[in-house]
């Protein structure tokens, strides 16, 4: 009796010297989630696919960069994945279920974080359904900055990122999707890229091209634009490993300026016409820098898509709209 008696103090003992932040933060967490998510031995969190990082060197993908609280990528990973899963899934009410089995897995390497150590037998049918659904599945992909996500759907997918997106915020505005927590803006990344004059080029034309293309956006003449740059990291890697002048040797498109030129290059090749319009453009070229890790020094990829005006904001910068309006998120 006495030792189980000591057993119950250490417990109070342990729960009264939580921090308070910790407990605040769980049950902050406990709010946004799902109940298969709240479950209390099995957490579901996709695992990083260290084969993406290659496979973006070389290839274009399409997918979505998720900016979220600095030291809270965990918690912002699980809520953009319940807040996808709603929008991208026809059944999203089957997320709400505890049943593990029933849940659809939007990585294609999903992990769950249990208190047992499971065998090599456990894991093969595990393995297997990756194998089978990877093609339709997102990878998360490891990024060396912090506040980002990068989710990327494969080579052959043709998914309309924006068009989710466009969802994300139709369904927030009837009620559907409840203001996130930890995520602050989804950027639909319609194309990836070497970021090289050529390939930059190339890739702001042909997306032009499908924006024009497309009978839902309606243009005028002269058809306005803009368009944002963001680097981050860049500035990090400035200051810790090279020289400014260095890494503009090494990466000539990391000048704002000679971006841009090229991004106008890119743009009036399909639309000669075009004029920049800063304030109320008819279409925006956004170009992410991805700080990617695991790639050779001097390598750089951008993420690229042209969006229309109603998915930016352009005060203070142009940017993809805030999922919370920043006067709510004041309040």
């Amino acid at each position: 009796m006495a030792a189980a008696e000591e057993v119950v103090k250490d417990v109070e003992r342990a729960i009264e010297e939580t921090p308070v932040g910790e407990k605040r933060e769980r049950e902050e967490e406990a709010e946004i989630m799902a109940p298969w998510e709240q479950h209390a031995s099995v957490i579901s969190i996709p695992r990083f696919d260290y084969t993406a990082p290659s496979s973006l060197l070389h290839h274009s993908h399409s997918g979505f960069l998720v900016t979220c609280s600095i030291k809270r990528e965990k918690s912002a990973t699980k809520e953009v994945m319940s807040i996808l899963g709603k929008v991208l899934l026809p059944l999203g009410e089957i997320l709400k279920s505890s049943d593990e089995s029933k849940r659809p897995k939007l990585c294609a390497q999903e992990t769950e974080v249990t208190g047992e150590n499971l065998n090599a037998e456990d894991l093969k049918p595990a393995k297997e359904s990756v194998n089978e659904e990877h093609k339709s599945l997102m990878s998360l992909v490891k990024l060396t900055k912090s506040g980002l996500l990068l989710f990327t759907f494969p080579v052959d997918n043709s998914t309309d990122t924006t068009d989710i997106v466009s969802r994300v915020f139709q369904f927030m505005e009837s009620g559907a999707l409840k203001a996130p927590v930890w995520c602050h803006r989804i950027f639909p990344v319609q194309a990836t890229c070497a970021l090289t004059e050529k390939e930059l080029q190339e890739t702001v034309s042909k997306l032009v091209q499908r924006f024009v293309d497309d009978k839902q956006n309606t243009l005028s003449t002269p058809v306005k634009f803009a368009a944002g740059y963001n680097r981050r990291g860049v500035e990090e890697a400035k200051g810790k490993i090279q020289k400014a002048s260095e890494v503009l040797d090494q990466c000539p498109l990391l000048d704002r300026t000679k971006c841009f030129e090229t991004v106008a290059a890119g743009v009036k090749a399909i639309v000669p016409d075009s004029v920049v319009d800063l304030k109320s453009p008819e279409l925006c070229v956004m170009v992410e820098l991805l700080p990617l890790s695991r790639i050779p020094n001097g390598s750089y990829v951008a993420a690229v898509s042209v969006l229309p005006h109603r998915l930016v904001s352009t005060k203070p910068k142009l940017a993809i709209k805030p999922l919370v309006p920043e006067t709510k998120q004041k309040k």
